[in-house]
């Protein structure tokens, strides 16, 4: 058994068309699609069932009835699924930005956020920001701030398809134009606006900024991270570990099946990049996600070349 779920998308003015023309989609939105949520149970956002017994019914609600056969035995009642997964699709520049520690995310009333990138498709020229150039301190930053020369501090990386970057709480970050990203994070919707490059909003107005909250959470000796160049060669490769989840990068050949998990071990959800894949005999198509829960084993076939990621390790974090 699997779950596969109902995308919901947002407007950004950042976004384009990369979802609706790489992912093949139909597009019920404008021009302005950022971003499709694919996975999430937040209060006003939830996942919707697409398949099996539980077809309409939304993740809350499966969680609610079928948490332990889902998560497993040491699931709370109640709780929200640890993780969101979302695809970005920036054909411009998105704020520079910061999500606070655990530490600091209270005194804010906010949530912490560690997240990781995956570069699915990237135009030329296309690039991330990550951390400072080193020996940049707080106050040269904040300095910097008030002079709208804030880029000339960040740490910018060129961006190529099947790079691999994980974004810790703490770190000041951006997406730059031309990158289509599946993007996999804590389950928090906590985001502190640093700099919008001097941009206006949809609306015409600027962007609300959070200087002094970014300020706090920013690791001022975070320098100069490099992303992972993934495996594009078969095999298998973690491309992102942390306390909070695990990702692993499969590069399969036609006809190959594989063991993801037997049955009661642990909660993982799968992402299909390239090629056909089918999981449990149903397939997943091209950017599409699934869920196996924790009482079902899950192996995978492929009827060609495949690339996809799985990830696991989160079903003991409880939000």
């Amino acid at each position: 058994m699997i779950f596969k779920f109902e995308p919901i998308y947002k407007e950004r003015i950042w976004g384009g068309s990369k979802i609706k023309d790489f992912l093949q989609r139909e597009m019920p939105l404008g021009n302005h699609v950022g971003e499709s949520w694919e996975i999430v149970d937040r209060e006003k956002d939830n996942s919707v069932i697409a398949n099996s017994n539980f077809k309409g019914k939304t993740l809350a609600e499966m969680l609610e009835s079928q948490g332990k056969n889902v998560m497993g035995p040491r699931w709370e009642t109640g709780s929200r699924f640890p993780l969101l997964v979302k695809w970005l699709d920036c054909s411009e520049r998105l704020s520079l930005q910061v999500h606070p520690p655990s530490d600091i995310a209270e005194t804010f009333s906010g949530e912490p956020k560690t997240e990781n990138w995956y570069v699915a498709e990237a135009s030329e020229g296309a690039g991330l920001f990550a951390g400072l150039k080193r020996g940049t301190s707080a106050d040269s930053f904040r300095q910097a701030l008030s002079q709208k020369e804030t880029e000339s501090l960040c740490h910018r990386i060129s961006s190529r398809k099947g790079d691999s970057l994980l974004v810790e709480s703490g770190r000041v970050h951006a997406i730059d134009s031309g990158n289509l990203i599946l993007e996999i994070q804590q389950n928090s919707d906590t985001t502190y606006r640093v700099y919008d490059w001097e941009r206006l909003g949809l609306d015409g107005r600027p962007r609300t900024l959070h200087v002094e909250e970014s300020m706090q959470c920013i690791d001022f000796k975070d320098y100069e991270p490099t992303p992972i160049s993934t495996i594009t060669k078969k095999g298998i490769e973690t491309i992102a570990e942390s306390k909070f989840f695990r990702i692993r990068k499969f590069n399969l050949n036609q006809n190959d099946s594989f063991d993801l998990k037997g049955r009661n071990s642990d909660t993982l959800m799968i992402h299909a990049l390239e090629g056909s894949l089918q999981a449990n005999g149903e397939a997943i198509e091209k950017g599409g996600q699934a869920l196996s829960p924790y009482s079902s084993n899950c192996t995978v076939n492929c009827s060609e070349n495949t690339s996809f990621l799985v990830t696991d390790r989160f079903s003991d974090i409880v939000n």
